[in-house]
């Protein structure tokens, strides 16, 4: 599962570009230095992003830019509404812009960090959403899009303490107990990690993803009776997420309730054809009901969406042996060596006793 919540999107979508408009406006890239006409353009750019319609949004700041090339606020707002489009290229070049002609504009600096935090560029993220703090050290959201870039990072503790910061300064910042439970959940530490996720849900009953994560700690934690409560909330509130389905797929395999996992594990198919781990589950399933050949059907699929998926040639290799097809078993087993994977070293023994080989 995908350990990301779309909170820093979600934060600065929230504010909407009326935030930024008075926050550019008062800092000295407003209307008394701009034309009216520009200030205009401005204006009607920001009604469009309240409303949602980028596209009208980016043509209105564009128009007010060409009034006034140097106006800071109008390239800062149309660098969010590419952002929030999804173009980083473009909200890059005009963040960037906008810090050049107002290098205080903290907002710019942060948007900015978002930008390279959704192209992979965290080490650039993390240099804006910093200098964004530096601007206004008192802003939480900053502290909770650096703690995500950490987190992506793989740097927990640093995701911790930020997301930690951002809770001091906003204690109703649903995101941010998201996040730091993410965090706690990749190092282990599942009952930090329900802990946080129990409390974005009392702050905000309706957040599936949390129902989600929180289930997926419980299943770490080997709460599966917890985590199929929590999963059914989620898909409740979010039917349409493929990911949940295949999570309490799981978790009733591992309460050996194989029937009702195969039938998650087939909505997940449903909902995403290429999720090559809901394949391979079921597969696994499968050849616990000693279905084997729709089990290798199911690994082949994995392996085919996913050619580098070790644990479906491994498993596929036990369904092959089960077939008593143990040259195929054996050029699994050898696929999951060049993969690096080790394989079960009880399998490799009873393959090599009903083979008769010894590779």
């Amino acid at each position: 599962m995908p350990l990301r919540m779309e909170s820093g999107r979600a934060v600065f979508a929230g504010l909407g570009c009326a935030t930024v408009v008075v926050s550019c406006l008062l800092s000295g890239c407003g209307a008394r230095e701009e034309t009216l006409e520009a200030v205009d353009c401005f204006n009607r750019g920001s009604a469009y992003v309240d409303k949602g319609d980028y596209d009208q949004a980016i043509k209105a700041y564009t128009k007010a830019i060409e009034l006034k090339p140097d106006y800071a606020g109008a390239y800062c707002c149309r660098g969010i509404a590419y952002c929030i489009r999804g173009d980083y290229g473009p909200a890059i070049r005009d963040l960037t812009k906008a810090v050049e002609l107002k290098p205080d504009l903290a907002q710019a600096y942060g948007e900015r960090g978002i930008a390279y935090e959704n192209k992979g560029q965290y080490d650039l993220a993390i240099r804006d959403f910093t200098k964004a703090i530096e601007l206004e050290p008192d802003y939480a959201p900053r502290y909770h899009n650096r703690g995500n870039t950490y987190r992506l990072m793989g740097r927990q503790d640093l995701a911790i303490r930020d997301c930690t910061k951002a809770i001091e300064l906003k204690p109703d910042f649903v995101h941010a107990y998201g996040n730091r439970g993410l965090a706690y959940l990749d190092k282990g530490e599942y009952k930090l990690a329900i802990r946080d996720f129990t409390k974005a849900i009392g702050l905000s009953p309706d957040f599936a993803l949390a129902y989600d994560y929180r289930g997926l700690a419980y299943y770490r934690k080997g709460g599966f009776d917890s985590a199929i409560l929590d999963f059914a909330k989620a898909i409740t509130l979010a039917p349409g997420v493929a990911k949940t389905y295949h999570n309490r797929g799981l978790a009733y395999f591992r309460k050996g309730e194989h029937d009702l996992a195969i039938r998650d594990f087939t909505k997940a198919l449903e909902l995403k054809p290429d999720l090559a781990e809901a394949y391979r589950e079921r597969g696994a399933v499968r050849c616990a009901r000693e279905e084997h050949d729709l089990a290798i059907r199911d690994f082949t699929k994995a392996v085919e969406l996913k050619p580098d998926y070790a644990e479906a040639y491994s498993g596929r290799a036990m369904a092959y042996s089960n077939l008593k097809a143990y040259d195929k078993a054996w050029a699994d087993v050898k696929a999951c060596g060049r993969l690096g994977f080790k394989v079960n070293p009880r399998f490799l023994a009873y393959l090599r006793n009903a083979s008769g080989r010894s590779e």
